[in-house]
């Protein structure tokens, strides 16, 4: 009888891309995905370890599955991805009901595992890392989209004090330059328009000596692809040559999201971010003077242990001056087995509250104002979906990762259009089609 797995995804993109590769996987051994959860064979969920919350939101889940599996015995139900890897004892423990727990360096082995808990094995636990597996050989099973994610490394090696990656992702390791090649020649194949090449620290991509500037020049001239993303770069890494080569293509969007964490240097030191405001902020107005209207967005934490007020309003100063186009911004989450797990003189909730709000507040007037300087230009929209606000409307994004809304008109899903931008409203703009000979004579 045919067996069929149902997979939720918790976290960040690579998660999002290890499920890929898991589906990949199962669908080679003659699994079926299943649409309906309480329809599965096997149930899995691949896990995010970076933060407290999302670590909840998997506990709660599991919960759920435990419901389920009470009125179908023989379901599996099976653990994967950086929770697997950092919390395995605790799974164990608390969740008898959980048959499989498997890190993401393991993936290979699930589908043995399946055949073995189906033989009323024991629980089934491989959290091993590795220096060496990249999945170089399989193809991810993805949805119908316009966006590909394309992982070219995993692990890394910053070891930022707050991050547990290091350690539940394993230390950092390329996959070839040929093999990244040949999955997005697989993803044109499959319709998809746009690729996103995926690592913890892409820029420092190294295989064979072939740096990360060299790979983006591989990639941007393969036929087919109407834009190319990347995600996410270290500061410290970032060179040159990739704005340089960015610069040379027209298909490598102009955007670069560049994570702050902080502006104060005893704090950037205490995180180990390796890098200093000064250094930061004149990397930024590099990507801007190569990069003429790049979008930069950023990462921030705030209420680290021990920044004190002064401290923090050093990171304000910092958006004041790079004026970001967007921000992800959290709340500091101490993670056990990390180095700032050991610091003390921890801010209060109620201040990383208050101090959460104001990088919030600052980067809504920041994103306003980057959005109202493409009032009355034209840009290159990709037309991603239908707009939420409306069924008459596309919602597409720009070359510099905005969020454009616009009437239909005569186009589709995936086409590249010239959109002259009428309004800035908040996080996204809106516009109106025009057509090529008003666009060459604008």
């Amino acid at each position: 009888m045919n067996k069929s797995y149902y997979i939720e995804t918790y976290g960040c993109q690579m998660n999002v891309a290890d499920s890929e590769l898991v589906s990949g996987l199962l669908t080679r051994e003659g699994y079926t995905e299943s649409k309906d959860i309480h329809d599965a064979d096997a149930i899995f969920v691949n896990t995010c370890a970076i933060r407290e919350h999302a670590e909840d939101k998997v506990h709660s889940r599991l919960g759920y599955y435990q419901q389920i599996k009470k009125k179908n015995p023989g379901m599996i139900i099976g653990v994967l991805g950086c929770m697997a890897q950092n919390l395995k004892d605790d799974i164990l423990e608390s969740k008898p009901y959980v048959d499989i727990v498997l890190g993401p360096d393991s993936y290979r082995r699930l589908s043995e595992m399946i055949r073995e808990r189906n033989g009323e094995s024991d629980h089934l636990v491989d959290t091993k890392l590795s220096r060496f597996e990249v999945y170089d050989d399989m193809f991810p099973s993805r949805s119908e989209g316009i966006n590909a994610w394309i992982s070219i490394m995993r692990g890394c090696d910053k070891f930022c004090t707050f991050c547990i990656v290091p350690f539940t992702r394993g230390r950092e390791r390329s996959r070839s330059l040929n093999s990244i090649v040949d999955e997005a020649a697989k993803a044109v194949a499959d319709g998809f328009v746009e690729i996103t090449l995926l690592g913890q620290n892409v820029n420092s991509y190294n295989y064979d000596g072939l740096g990360f500037h060299e790979l983006l020049e591989a990639v941007a001239q393969f036929p087919g692809l109407k834009r190319i993303r990347y995600t996410s770069p270290h500061p410290q890494d970032m060179t040159q040559e990739v704005l340089d080569v960015m610069a040379k293509h027209e298909n490598i969007c102009n955007y670069v999201h560049l994570p702050l964490q902080a502006g104060n240097d005893r704090v950037l030191k205490q995180m180990n971010r390796t890098y200093t405001k000064k250094e930061f902020i004149t990397l930024a107005n590099k990507i801007r003077k190569t990069l003429p209207g790049a979008g930069i967005s950023t990462d921030i934490i705030v209420g680290f242990p021990g920044e004190n007020e002064a401290e923090f309003q050093e990171t304000i100063e910092v958006m004041e001056m790079i004026k970001f186009d967007s921000a992800f911004t959290f709340k500091y989450s101490s993670r056990p087995g990390t180095k700032a797990a050991e610091f003390e003189d921890h801010v209060s909730e109620s201040e990383k509250q208050n101090r959460l709000e104001r990088v919030i507040e600052t980067q809504k007037q920041h994103t306003l104002l980057r959005n109202k300087e493409l009032v009355g230009r034209t840009e290159l929209v990709l037309v991603e979906k239908e707009s939420k606000r409306s069924s008459d409307q596309w919602a597409g994004r720009t070359d510099s990762n905005k969020l454009v809304i616009f009437d239909k008109g005569d186009v589709q899903v995936k086409d590249l259009v010239p959109v002259r931008i009428k309004d800035a409203r908040g996080i996204s703009l809106h516009g109106e089609i025009i057509q090529i000979q008003e666009m060459e004579g604008a």
